[in-house]
């Protein structure tokens, strides 16, 4: 590879993990070998991979039994609600009808309904 293609490849990905929010790839130092460039590479797929750490679907429904305990599952889906990404968690107990809104980059409750179903 040519002298000027690898340090074109190079500002390539520090530009592209600096977008991504990875600043300590950014500090590294450039370095004019291929093997520089998958590490700077590979860190910043590592930077996001640790940036999107999010709420499985699992976590979804432990969250919403700990609101509604001895309430079954019915039915699970992601949402969009209030600006955020969601999980959309079901649950009947009794007569009633919950619905519990679980962020999945937080983990928090962010809506709440429970209603009686007859």
């Amino acid at each position: 590879m040519r002298h000027t293609t690898k340090i074109a490849l190079a500002a390539a990905v520090t530009v592209t993990a600096l977008a991504a929010g990875g600043t300590a790839v950014a500090a590294a130092p450039a370095s004019h070998s291929s093997t520089t460039s998958a590490a700077v590479s590979q860190a910043s797929v590592s930077q996001a991979a640790v940036t999107q750490a999010s709420v499985t679907r699992s976590q979804a429904v432990a969250i919403a039994k700990k609101r509604v305990p001895g309430a079954r599952v019915t039915e699970i889906e992601r949402e969009w609600e209030h600006g955020h990404r969601t999980w959309k968690v079901e649950l009947r107990k009794g007569h009633m009808e919950y619905k519990v809104y679980v962020a999945i980059a937080t983990g928090r409750i962010v809506k709440f309904r429970a209603e009686h179903d007859d």
